[in-house]
């Protein structure tokens, strides 16, 4: 196994890295930066783009010639050619201290995506799910923070946490109407390190990777819950997971050069990288687009 920085770009709040296939190029965003960024596997050919307030995250649009993002207050689409990025449609008018974190896409080319409160402090999120007619459902509430939606490779499980429970969940999922019930603990956290669930993904062996963030640290869980690995990662603040590159065996990590908190640790020179694990042996499962 090897760990190296991809892309070094100091992001302030990086988040959400999305492979995606089709064109072989990594995406991954800078939340608090409000930006957009694109790359090849090897991490060159870097571009970016800037959108109109905070971003939680995107999808690939089915076209390819943009993204759903979901930005403070609602999604929008990014158009990859003129960068412009309308509003599709506003997410909690009346919670102004709420704004759109972590999201993805499930295998019908729905986008879910969850609020956060901004001072991390209150269970006033909720998870929603955009369909492809840019409808909106409420799908989860009473959530402080929003992270980790990901599925189980046959579409039977959605997985998705609230950083701050100490734990990441399971749901029964119905990929033909996208909804979700019967939810239960997957697995419990060690908090005692102030370490928390941030992103996640899920490979193609069935097992669950999460970004735990603050404390260093990328786990796999198997999927009947148990720990199969631990990375030990050279910054703090990882953010989230996601496999990608020509083979799929690459497994990209972000992390924050900045915590959006002063209760939060620091981090030496590599913060804010993009960092590329390889060697692992294992393969990922290729991410959807947005769109019917």
């Amino acid at each position: 196994m090897k760990i190296e920085v991809l892309v070094d770009v100091k992001t302030t709040l990086g988040e959400g890295p999305l492979w995606d296939v089709e064109q072989q190029r990594l995406y991954w965003i800078d939340a608090t930066g409000m930006r957009v960024f694109r790359a090849t596997a090897q991490g060159t050919e870097v571009r970016a783009w800037d959108v109109p307030s905070r971003v939680g995250s995107i999808a690939i649009r089915k076209d390819g010639k943009g993204a759903i993002c979901s930005l403070a207050k609602g999604f929008h689409a990014l158009d990859f050619g003129t960068g412009e990025c309308p509003l599709i449609a506003e997410i909690e008018p009346g919670q102004p201290n709420n704004w759109i974190n972590d999201g993805k896409v499930d295998r019908r080319g729905r986008f879910f995506a969850g609020t956060m409160d901004s001072q991390e402090s209150g269970p006033n999120g909720a998870l929603y799910r955009l369909d492809p007619d840019f409808k909106v459902t409420k799908v989860e509430s009473g959530i402080i923070v929003s992270n980790g939606p990901c599925w189980s490779p046959d579409d039977r499980i959605f997985y998705f946490a609230d950083s701050w429970s100490g734990e990441i969940w399971a749901y029964d999922y119905a990929i033909k109407s996208g909804t979700l019930s019967n939810r239960r603990t997957f697995v419990k956290l060690d908090t005692s390190r102030g370490g928390a669930a941030d992103g996640s993904t899920v490979d193609a062996e069935g097992c669950l990777w999460n970004a735990q963030v603050y404390d260093s640290k990328l786990f796999r869980y198997t999927p009947d819950g148990k720990v199969d690995r631990v990375i030990e990662m050279p910054v703090k603040k990882v953010t989230s997971v996601m496999f990608g590159g020509p083979n799929m065996d690459v497994l990209y990590v972000t992390s924050m050069a900045k915590p959006p908190l002063p209760r939060f640790p620091g981090d030496g020179v590599l913060r804010g990288s993009l960092f590329a694990i390889t060697g692992l042996g294992i393969k990922g499962v290729p991410e959807p687009r947005f769109g019917s």
